[in-house]
């Protein structure tokens, strides 16, 4: 068996809503929505990140997602008005932590020791 991709999943309370403030987070919509209860973003090297609607999950979720430049992804947060922790930053990665609506937790990291995913 090969693993040719891997999807993120986060449960969300209210898919629209959700989906709104995700479109703002990642600067597009969403660019699937397989089935009524979901909306997918596709990234440019591969993956997705997949919202799904189950109320009685909502909120237990945590993803990282990987940036090239953590720096350009902390104005974005700014210019879009997305509440984040600090940028922290250690000699293999930096990251940015938030959470979302529901509070599931959104972990940003820029990799900059190159054994590491990017």
């Amino acid at each position: 068996m090969t693993i040719v991709n891997a999807i993120a999943s986060l449960a969300v309370s209210d898919l629209p809503a959700s989906s709104l403030w995700y479109a703002r987070l990642l600067g597009k919509p969403a660019a699937s929505r397989p089935m009524p209860e979901v909306a997918e973003w596709q990234f440019e090297r591969g993956g997705w990140l997949q919202l799904y609607q189950q109320p009685d999950r909502a909120g237990g979720g945590s993803v990282t997602l990987a940036v090239d430049d953590i720096g350009a992804l902390a104005s974005h947060l700014q210019l879009v008005g997305v509440a984040h922790g600090a940028l922290s930053s250690t000699p293999q990665v930096r990251t940015i932590m938030l959470t979302d609506p529901d509070g599931n937790h959104i972990a940003f990291a820029q990799a900059l020791d190159t054994s590491m995913a990017r």
